[in-house]
């Protein structure tokens, strides 16, 4: 095949690969979801290198320097969103009234309900985040931890729609937030605060429900920032369907929540997809905690049965300031 003839291949293979990771860095970088294919895009930013990076390559080789431009923009631009966040702090300080350990969970309609029982006990968290827990999920978990988590608030339903927090500490019940699959909420009494807990479990952003998977995440961030305005200490945990990546779940990260993931440098930890053939390549699952907390470590947990992996975050709450 005659040199010239390759070179107008390469070039069109290299404008056919670059052009989703493209759009995909564009967006990201304009801070925006915008429409259907761009948040599920965004949520496998990081693996948009790939193709960006042959696409350069191919760009080198068909000597077009203005492709090979463009394709490097879309290289540095993807490189450095896909880099862990930098450090953060929650700037807590004084007294440490209690250690606190965390877990949130998709259990995948109730499938892995067996394991994060198993889990729970071995880790000995004092607040437990489940979502996808439907009703006899809740016996199961309630009856399991009874000894350890006495305390509950839930939403049942079946399959996705169900929702528990259960808790070592008594809590008062607050209304869920209205959603198409639960996120109940409460307050409870830890180290002699009063600290407010909210589930987070909205849609995912499915083609043909980005709309709605906006709107109950903004419902998600309209609620914390309540939460942190009033003053209590703020922790909120669950599936969010939402990666760093997505600027609605920035948005919430904005109303003064940190990601424990973040605190304790673990940001592209992916937590999803943990079944099939394709790798487990983005993290939506997540623990926030607000300016009284400080975070220790973190962990993330397989569990069979779901396609989520857990999160195990321990924190440390502090005196009011």
């Amino acid at each position: 095949m005659p040199a010239q003839q390759v070179r107008t291949l390469a070039a069109w293979a290299a404008g056919l690969l670059v052009a989703v990771p493209l759009v995909t860095a564009f967006c990201r970088l304009a801070g925006t979801d915008a429409v259907t294919p761009v948040p599920q895009l965004l949520s496998a930013l990081p693996l948009m290198l790939v193709p960006a990076v042959l696409a350069l390559v191919l760009a080198l080789v068909a000597r077009r320097r203005v492709l090979a431009g463009v394709t490097a923009a879309v290289v540095a631009v993807t490189g450095w969103f896909a880099l862990p966040y930098g450090p953060d702090g929650t700037g807590a300080d004084g007294p440490v009234v209690a250690r606190v350990r965390v877990l949130a969970a998709n259990v995948e309609f109730g499938e892995a309900t067996g394991r994060l029982l198993a889990v729970a006990r071995a880790e000995r968290p004092r607040l437990v985040f489940v979502t996808e827990c439907d009703p006899a999920c809740v016996r199961t978990l309630a009856e399991g931890l009874r000894d350890r988590l006495p305390y509950r608030v839930t939403v049942d339903g079946e399959g996705s729609t169900g929702s528990a927090i259960l808790s070592a500490y008594p809590l008062t019940a607050e209304a869920p937030l209205p959603a198409a699959m639960g996120m109940p909420g409460a307050t409870a009494r830890i180290g002699g605060r009063e600290v407010r807990l909210r589930l987070a479990h909205p849609l995912p952003p499915l083609p043909g429900q980005v709309d709605a998977w906006r709107a109950e995440l903004a419902r998600v961030r309209d609620w914390a920032a309540g939460a942190v305005a009033e003053g209590p200490p703020v922790l909120l945990a669950g599936d969010f369907n939402a990666s760093q990546d997505h600027e609605a779940f920035r948005e919430v990260l904005d109303t003064g929540l940190h990601d424990a993931a973040r605190l304790t440098g673990e940001t592209r930890t992916p937590t999803w997809p943990r079944e099939g053939a394709v790798p487990t390549y983005t993290q939506i699952d997540h623990v926030l905690v607000g300016e009284d907390f400080a975070a220790r470590a973190t962990r993330f947990l397989d569990l069979p049965g779901s396609d989520h992996r857990a999160v195990l975050t321990d924190l440390d709450l502090h005196a009011d300031g």
